[in-house]
């Protein structure tokens, strides 16, 4: 069994490629959009130089902030969190619980849907709450996997990992069902043999 979506007409944007400075401390998320019906989705709006890096590319598309329906955050690191008040109308998804104005509803991401093209699944590794959104588009299955993965090159050995062994399954059940993998801070890369395990 796969934890793919079945459905497949989820489309998606990367507004912005976030990236991890080597040796300073820049650092941005990868932001991206992802549409399905009538629901908006903004995943991980995080920290970006200038809030228009996330703004900007969402208005080209014909959107604004009001017209988010659902922000995903993979966790709760600021890195990936920081512009999450840009989009207050939208109900903001965590590993647990789903949150709008000043309610929250109790619920476990694993296996929760959006809509039968967008489904949550926990992938602990990076942190204990990581998950990742899994996206059924035309051309396949789209992770959103926030810091399971940085950028294409991993890091193998994730240095905030709490356990490497939950970080490596995690990497392993996204592997098994995506095609294309987004990253918290780099570019999308194929789910293939070379994707660091």
């Amino acid at each position: 069994m796969t934890d793919a979506p079945l459905g497949r007409s989820a489309v998606y944007t990367i507004l912005t490629t976030g990236y991890v400075g080597s040796t300073g401390p820049g650092v941005a998320a990868t932001v991206s959009y992802i549409s399905d019906g009538d629901r908006h989705v903004i995943f991980d709006p995080g920290m970006v130089a200038h809030r228009d890096r996330i703004l900007a590319p969402l208005e080209e598309l014909g959107l604004g902030p009001d017209d988010i329906t659902d922000v995903v955050l993979s966790h709760h690191h600021p890195d990936n969190t920081m512009n999450v008040g840009l989009f207050g109308r939208a109900r903001v998804h965590d590993h647990k619980v789903e949150y709008l104005g000043d309610q929250w509803r109790n619920r476990d991401a694993e296996g929760y849907e959006l809509t039968p093209s967008l489904r949550l699944i926990r992938t602990p590794g990076h942190s204990a709450e990581d998950i990742t959104l899994l996206a059924g588009t035309a051309s396949g299955v789209v992770a959103f996997a926030g810091d399971l993965w940085w950028h294409a090159e991993g890091p193998a050995d994730d240095p905030v990992a709490p356990d490497r062994d939950v970080l490596r399954a995690s990497r392993l059940r996204v592997l098994t069902a995506a095609d294309l993998i987004v990253p918290g801070h780099g570019g999308p890369f194929e789910a293939d043999g070379n994707a660091p395990r």
